[in-house]
């Protein structure tokens, strides 16, 4: 794996670089946001903090987001709430905040890259079937697209990766450690509010509040179209 580490702290950088290294995988450095969008078309994978001396690391992430899908992690000291939740809104895959073990960071990297690969065929191996129809809304599996009203609506892959996963079986209600898990690869993340930030996305970005169902104290489900007449293809 080719590995773009956006980090402006030379000690952190030489310790995120040896670990990575250690594991086979190579990495470029870049200290500054500009060197950072440069770069990061060469990148598989982007590590990214949040503190740098050009840019708002968030105001970053939003650019990498428009010229690049390569998984990336936001590797930070912000810890605040509000913090985590505009970084997974941007299109973060996921989001460490420092100081955190070494062999963390590297296990969410291997989960992330597991969760995130994309074949050749441009789609991902679990995505494959039929478009699924609620409402006025489209959710093509297999383009990875989403359209309101005939209209694309853009999602971030992990907004998408939860939207499909739903729609995959829309007859059933999934509970939060099962998408967690299956998504994230990682149940443990029950506790934090990854998943919610990422309906709330949906919900705003297509403007249908009721295409994610909450069940409340269990987990979410894909909306049924108002009219009653369920789940179809377009």
């Amino acid at each position: 794996m080719h590995a773009l580490l956006v980090e402006d702290d030379d000690r952190m950088a030489q310790a995120l670089t040896t670990a990575l290294a250690q594991r086979g995988h190579t990495v470029r450095r870049a200290a500054r946001a500009s060197d950072a969008l440069r770069l990061v078309h060469e990148a598989e994978f982007v590590l990214l903090d949040l503190g740098l001396p050009d840019l708002d690391g968030l105001d970053l992430l939003r650019r990498l987001r428009t010229v690049c899908d390569a998984p990336l992690i936001v590797v930070t000291a912000r810890c605040e709430e509000r913090d985590i939740v505009q970084g997974l809104r941007a299109g973060a895959d996921d989001y460490v905040v420092k100081p955190f073990r070494m062999n963390e960071l590297i296990a969410r990297i291997d989960t992330v890259r597991r969760r995130t690969t994309i074949p050749a065929n441009g789609s991902r191996a679990d995505s494959g079937g039929n478009p699924v129809r609620t409402g006025d809304v489209v959710i093509d599996l297999a383009g990875r697209t989403v359209t309101v009203d005939g209209t694309e609506v853009r999602l971030t892959r992990r907004e998408f990766d939860v939207l499909a996963f739903l729609a995959a079986r829309p007859a059933e209600v999934h509970a939060r450690e099962e998408i967690l898990d299956r998504v994230w690869g990682d149940v443990f993340l029950a506790a934090s509010r990854s998943l919610d930030v990422h309906v709330a996305g949906i919900r705003a970005k297509s403007g249908r509040a009721q295409l994610v169902r909450t069940v409340r104290g269990f987990g979410y489900q894909l909306g049924a179209p108002a009219d009653g007449e369920g789940w179809g293809a377009p």
